[in-house]
C-alpha cells in the first residue's frame, strides 16, 4: 500500500493543487513512483472526452503513474460552486464511503506516494449529513495542510488543525503558501505558525504571478517528514 496523503486547505484557493503538483514533482525527482486524485472537483469545463477539471488536469499531469482522468478525478461538477450544492442541482448523491473506495484503489496500485486532494477547506459539506473530511477518517489518512499565507491564516490554520485532531486524524506537515501579494509582516506570521503548528513544515512557497509550473516550488520542499512519517496512536484512542 502506497505511503498516502489527504490534503486540505485552510480556505478555498490557497494553492492547495500547486502544492500537490510540487510534492509529487519533488517525489519524482527522488525516484518514487506518484499518483493523485481529486475525488469531487466542481468548476469543471465541457470537452469532447467529458467534464473535465483544470487542478485535476494538473494532478495527472504531475504524477508518474498513467492512470485515466476518471480515476484521477471521479465526480465533476459543471458550476464552480459548493460541492454539495453542485451535485444537488447534478441530481448526484456524493458519498465519502464510495469515494474511499476509488481512492483505495489507487493506493493498491504500485505508487510509492499518493495525494488525496480535498476541495476548498476541511469541513466541506458534501450533502445534508456528509462532509469531505469524512473520506480521510474513513481511510484514516494523515493530512497535509497548505495555509494561504494572508491576513487571517493564523486563525484558519490553528482552528483547521483542531478540527483535524478532533476528528481522531494527524497532522503530518504544512506548507506555507504566499499566494497573494504583499502580506504585511509575513516573517513573524510565518514564525507564529511555526511555533503554534503541531507539525513540521515542509516548505515556504513564495508570491508567483503565474504559479503553474511545479518545477520552482518542488525544489523548496522538505519530503523528508513525509516519506519518514509514521503514525502514531492518538491520545486516548482505542485499537
Amino acid at each position: 500500500m502506497a505511503k498516502t496523503f489527504f490534503v486540505t486547505g485552510t480556505n478555498t484557493d490557497v494553492g492547495k493543487t500547486y502544492v500537490c503538483a510540487a510534492i509529487l514533482t519533488a517525489a519524482s525527482r527522488q525516484g518514487l513512483k506518484t499518483a493523485a486524485v481529486k475525488p469531487v472537483a466542481s468548476g469543471c469545463t465541457r470537452t469532447d472526452d467529458g467534464l473535465r477539471n483544470d487542478d485535476a488536469l494538473t494532478l495527472q499531469h504531475a504524477m508518474t503513474l498513467e492512470l485515466p482522468y476518471q480515476q484521477v478525478n471521479p465526480v465533476t461538477l459543471e458550476p464552480a460552486i459548493a460541492p454539495h450544492i453542485a451535485a444537488r442541482e447534478a441530481g448526484k448523491q456524493l458519498r465519502p464511503a464510495q469515494l474511499s473506495g476509488i481512492c483505495r484503489g489507487v493506493m493498491s496500485s504500485s505508487a510509492d506516494l499518493v495525494l488525496i486532494e480535498g476541495a476548498g477547506g476541511w469541513r466541506v459539506p458534501l450533502g445534508p449529513r456528509s462532509f469531505l473530511s469524512d473520506l480521510p477518517q474513513i481511510l484514516q489518512l494523515p493530512v497535509i495542510l497548505v495555509v494561504g499565507m494572508q491576513l487571517g491564516c493564523i486563525n484558519h490554520a490553528l482552528l483547521t488543525a483542531e478540527a483535524v485532531h478532533q476528528d481522531g486524524l494527524l497532522l503530518a506537515g504544512w506548507v506555507a503558501n504566499f499566494n497573494v501579494e504583499g502580506m504585511a509582516r509575513k516573517d513573524e506570521n510565518l514564525q507564529t505558525l511555526k511555533a503554534l503548528l503541531p507539525a513540521p513544515c515542509l516548505g515556504v512557497l513564495p508570491f508567483e504571478p503565474s504559479p503553474h509550473q511545479p518545477e520552482s516550488p518542488a525544489a523548496r520542499l522538505d519530503l523528508e517528514p513525509l516519506l519518514n512519517f509514521q503514525a502514531k496512536r492518538q491520545p486516548g484512542e482505542n485499537r
